[in-house]
């Protein structure tokens, strides 16, 4: 979900040099910050230097498909929202696509205003940063956030984190207590420097009488906190209530 004021950006990805102009130039005509690239490793090196909101991929490219190039991208840049523009939109590609995590499959030749619906939509997800160490954790939680239509990024230590807060505008953040460079506490802080709109939810394994730095954010302001092993349905209402 955008802030009012901020521009969308998209990256498209296409080997057809016709097809990246024309859509550049109509998504530049309706507002939106577009770059283009014309194979995989192109598409990477522009996700390292930034971040985008969408990315519309086309399927075949020589080297690099567009959902193994999803797949690195997602390694990156987790809350960008994939949109795949195949000509082989078939019921295979389309559960594959799925299974990767792409949002929508819009088939070729491209009805545009079909198009810009998902994309609309993709932009009005709220987007959600979760702070956790544990890699498999993220991932699960990645998982179960986009089916319920949420944008998802994702940070591993409180540097990480830190970055990624003066990067971009969340909606909420989940934070785990213990971190490998720091704690939950030094990652508040940083939220409430950057995104203090954010609406923050601890997350953590241990419980209050054993860890006094929850009781500690509890007492500074964050809206929530959740144990692992989480109560899923729990956690999606405190996520929807506070988003």
């Amino acid at each position: 979900m955008l802030n009012e004021g901020q521009t969308a950006s998209v990256l498209v990805v296409d080997d057809d040099v016709d097809i990246c102009r024309n859509m550049s130039d109509i998504l530049s005509d309706l507002g939106y910050d577009v770059e283009v690239a014309h194979d995989g490793n192109s598409a990477l090196e522009r996700v390292r230097q930034r971040s985008f909101d969408i990315a519309l991929l086309d399927l075949k490219m020589p080297g690099m498909d567009g959902l193994t190039l999803y797949g690195e991208i997602k390694k990156m840049r987790a809350g960008m929202v994939a949109i795949l523009v195949s000509a082989y939109a078939t019921g295979r590609t389309l559960d594959d696509a799925m299974a990767t995590g792409v949002w929508q499959v819009v088939p070729k030749p491209v009805e545009f205003r079909r198009l810009m619906t998902f994309v609309e939509e993709a932009l009005g997800q709220p987007l959600v940063l979760i702070v956790d160490d544990d890699r498999e954790l993220c991932d699960t939680l990645w998982d179960l956030l986009r089916e319920q239509g949420y944008r998802v990024c994702l940070a591993h230590d409180v540097s990480e984190a830190t970055q990624r807060l003066r990067d971009t505008t969340y909606q909420a953040v989940l934070i785990d207590v213990r971190l490998p460079d720091g704690d939950g506490g030094q990652v508040y802080q940083q939220v409430k420097q950057t995104n203090p709109q954010a609406r923050t939810i601890v997350i953590t394994g241990h419980s209050p009488d054993a860890e006094p730095k929850v009781i500690a954010l509890l007492a500074e302001g964050t809206d929530a906190v959740h144990y692992k092993p989480f109560d899923i349905p729990k956690l999606l209402a405190t996520l929807e209530q506070v988003v």
